[in-house]
């Protein structure tokens, strides 16, 4: 059993940052890929990254984050990252992360296995 415990959300205005954390308890850490999905207010759960289980980091980034959001991870803290720049208020959600027992992350919110409580992001305009 794998538990997962994110941190680092709060209110920030557009442009700002955020760096979310999750960190793993129970379980290999790095049997898992890890991924961060969020959820807006009536709205459906979707990715935003995913990382590689291994040292490799192979990263994946929806469209609306690319070149604003990194993922990283510290194998060795069980804990993995997402860092959050040029913040919009289309970013506000709750963000969650979550340990795939797999190689690869997936896009798809089912794949994964251990989730988190997640976190509150909200941006101001």
């Amino acid at each position: 059993q794998v538990r997962l415990v994110e941190s680092g959300g709060g209110l920030v205005q557009a442009g700002g940052s955020l760096r979310l954390s999750c960190a793993a308890s129970g379980g290999t850490f790095s049997f898992y890929a890890m991924g961060w999905f969020r959820q807006a207010p009536g709205k459906e759960r979707d990715i935003v990254s995913a990382i590689s289980r291994s040292g490799d980091s192979r990263t994946y980034y929806a469209d609306s984050v690319k070149g604003r959001f990194t993922i990283s991870r510290d194998n060795a803290k069980k804990t993995v990252y997402l860092e959050m720049n040029s913040l919009k208020p289309e970013d506000t959600a709750i963000y969650y992360c979550a340990a795939r027992m797999s190689y690869s992350g997936s896009y798809y919110y089912t794949d994964y296995d251990y989730w988190g409580q997640g976190t509150h992001v909200t941006v101001s305009s």
